[in-house]
């Protein structure tokens, strides 16, 4: 053989030996290293549990599972199949028909399954379930366990699920798998693992086209489903219900809690919304539109609102000044309708001599001047030497009734408020303050920096309730078929925390008689008691300041309320915060008052029925949220011509069309304009830094 010939067969040889490696070792990286496509065969071969379902203190289901159906589709296997009907049964064209086969394609590859269309309505699944044997080259119906709300309440606490993006899956660690559902807000988050359950599979044989043929070793491998364990909670859905009612049109919150358990009857927060919107198929549409609304129906005020605790701070403040040493229960002050040993006057409501001749009338008819005085002498203890030492001190005392922190409850995002402590101080007056400086502002009526969330009021007032003691708040009671992973879960809200059991009884006392006072004499005599039951509350008024098209604007006050209930051996206590609801009797009081009869007595008297609906049907939400939502409307309405030069959604901000009021007069169209040009200006036209970015013209 020549030479030539000779070196050439070596190098046909070698290619093929190389090109023999390479097929071997990609073999051996696909059956053996790579899991990639047995990932692709489990997903195929997976089905899902039913999630666990919510009970209420009542083993009333409040969170269940119902059956819907996805119309799944194989792009590879979609053949000579009559498309245009099934876009007239589907709604769509043929050009959203042909953008889903691709989406399909790209995000599962042709030959595995994909969602064509998620949780069909009942009219499309009747329509699909009675022509699928038209198509059953490459479609089927899939079902899908989807969340179900029989009471069309608690949406903030139950929280809901949807798909998981990336994110989640790369952080499962494989576990989870795209078109699987996780817990995204409330007890379906926090409680994600218990109640999701454990997904089964069957695996199939397929033929070279992709066709099933038979079971695996006759099923010897596959698994069934575990349906997701079921949550008892201390929720009372009635009085849940309830709560949800009475705060139509109003933005503000509810917190209902067990004291002797920490576990939570009720929580509500307003505005909010059906549950059984974020389920089934309109459910993006209707996040969306929520998304938008600035009066914000998605946000838990109950454990995200930070507000002054205004005079529901008083009994904290009272108990801290007793057992400091700096006030007795025979300690008084002479107000005759102000505090004016500092800078600032601090007013009260009352005026006539003697309201605060001793602490139970300060309480009863919460009198700034007192209390004022209090944090003054607490700050100023004479046995620290130094305000400083002193503020330090009344810190740590607010930080074990809960303020400033987070408490820890079982659903996610919960706000911690805010304690001021001398960094903060030093920081505003550069070091250079006295215990006038936070009295003056309001410190001692929980105004200034104290910021609290209507979560940690109830729960402060379950310590005082108990005396000094409380457990975490939270919802969930047990666990069904409880593990000892769901033990560590839940093991620190049965855990007793006795964080002010050093306070004497005898003050404890002296607080409770002056919270009772305030419901015979003091500042709630005047709302309708409930008969055998006695109870101790404060009411709260707290300033509101508001920043409103570039200004700081003074709003109507919120009204606040706590209480607990039965004096003696306390059951519930709630805390209420209405906002611009003016006093704390006006409004938010009458609200707790009701929420504690409906829990005590299991329903409420004829009359009562009747204040519950003159309170549900007052709507007081604060007339700027029109002027907010026309604001980020025409800015998203700007936003959106500027990508698509698509005017249509910005008519509606043309100054024909809005109030002349709100535009500077240079920025109007003079009459010869008219006609020409159509200027869109948005609500914000007034900001100079914006007013480039606002405006803008279109020639006709």
């Amino acid at each position: 053989m020549p030479v030539f010939n000779q070196s050439r067969s070596r190098i046909i040889r070698i290619i093929f030996l190389a090109a023999f490696l390479v097929i071997a070792a990609q073999i051996f990286h696909l059956q053996v290293i790579s899991r990639e496509y047995k990932k692709q065969a489990d997903i195929n071969a997976i089905f899902y549990p039913s999630r666990g379902i919510i009970f209420d203190r009542k083993n009333k289901a409040i969170l269940n599972n119902i059956l819907m159906y996805d119309l799944m589709v194989t792009p590879s296997e979609v053949k000579g199949i009559d498309t245009a009907y099934l876009c007239q049964l589907m709604e769509i064209d043929t050009a959203e028909f042909r953008r889903r086969i691709k989406i399909a394609i790209i995000k599962n590859k042709a030959f595995r399954p994909s969602v064509f269309e998620e949780l069909l309505t009942p009219q499309k699944y009747a329509r699909m379930e009675e022509n699928m044997w038209r198509f059953s080259n490459g479609f089927f119906l899939q079902p899908r366990p989807v969340r179900s709300y029989p009471y069309d309440a608690a949406a903030h606490i139950l929280g809901y699920i949807n798909e998981v993006d990336t994110s989640i899956i790369n952080k499962s660690n494989g576990y989870y798998l795209p078109g699987d559902y996780s817990g995204r807000t409330g007890l379906e988050q926090y409680y994600e693992k218990v109640l999701m359950g454990q997904r089964g599979t069957e695996l199939w044989i397929k033929d070279n086209f992709n066709r099933l043929v038979g079971h695996y070793q006759n099923g010897a491998f596959d698994t069934a489903a575990v349906a997701g364990k079921n949550l008892r909670t201390y929720i009372d859905i009635e009085v849940q219900e309830l709560a949800e009612k009475l705060l139509t049109n109003k933005i503000g919150a509810v917190v209902a809690i067990e004291p002797k358990t920490g576990g939570i009857i009720a929580m509500a927060s307003g505005p909010d919304f059906n549950p059984n919107d974020l389920t089934g198929p309109d459910k993006q549409k209707n996040y969306t539109k929520m998304v938008l609304d600035v009066s914000r129906p998605l946000y838990n005020r109950a454990i995200k609102g930070q507000y002054p605790g205004g005079s529901t701070y008083k009994p904290l403040g009272a108990l801290i000044g007793l057992d400091e040493g700096v006030i007795t229960p025979e300690s008084g002050y002479p107000c005759r309708g102000a505090y004016y040993e500092c800078n600032r006057p601090i007013k009260c409501t009352e005026k006539w001599a003697g309201h605060a001749a001793n602490l139970r009338l300060a309480i009863a008819y919460s009198c700034n001047s007192f209390f004022s005085s209090t944090i003054r002498r607490t700050i100023d203890n004479p046995k620290y030497h130094n305000p400083r030492i002193g503020l330090t001190k009344w810190k740590e005392y607010c930080n074990a009734f809960g303020y400033g922190h987070r408490l820890g409850v079982d659903i996610p995002n919960e706000n911690g408020g805010n304690i001021p402590d001398t960094t903060a101080y030093d920081k505003e007056y550069r070091g250079q303050w006295n215990s006038c400086t936070m009295t003056g502002g309001g410190l001692g009526i929980g105004q200034d920096k104290m910021l609290v969330t209507p979560l940690q009021i109830a729960n402060a007032i379950c310590i005082v309730a108990n005396k000094g003691f409380y457990y975490l708040p939270h919802f969930v009671r047990s666990i069904d078929n409880e593990t000892e992973e769901d033990t560590s879960l839940v093991n620190k809200f049965r855990k007793k925390h006795e964080v002010l059991t050093h306070i004497s009884d005898d003050a404890y006392d002296v607080v409770t008689n002056g919270m009772h006072d305030v419901t015979e004499v003091g500042t709630a005599a005047a709302i309708p008691k409930i008969p055998g039951v006695e109870v101790c509350a404060k009411t709260g008024t707290a300033q509101n300041k508001r920043v409103i098209d570039k200004k700081v604007v003074e709003l109507k006050d919120h009204s606040l309320f706590v209480c607990f209930a039965p004096k003696e051996n306390p059951k519930i206590a709630v805390s209420v915060i209405i906002e611009n609801g003016g006093f704390g009797a006006t409004w938010a009081g009458p609200i707790g008052y009701l929420l504690v009869e409906k829990y005590l007595t299991d329903s409420l008297r004829a009359d009562r029925q009747k204040e519950v609906e003159r309170i549900a049907a007052a709507n007081l939400m604060p007339s700027y949220l029109t002027r907010e939502q026309f604001v980020a409307d025409s800015i998203r309405a700007y936003q959106w011509f500027q990508l698509t030069k698509d005017s249509s959604y910005i008519d509606k901000y043309t100054y024909e069309e809005i109030d002349q009021s709100l535009l500077p007069q240079k920025h109007k169209p003079s009459p010869d304009e008219k006609g020409k040009t159509t200027t869109f200006a948005f609500a914000i036209i007034d900001d100079k830094n914006f007013r480039k970015k606002s405006s803008f013209a279109m020639h006709s």
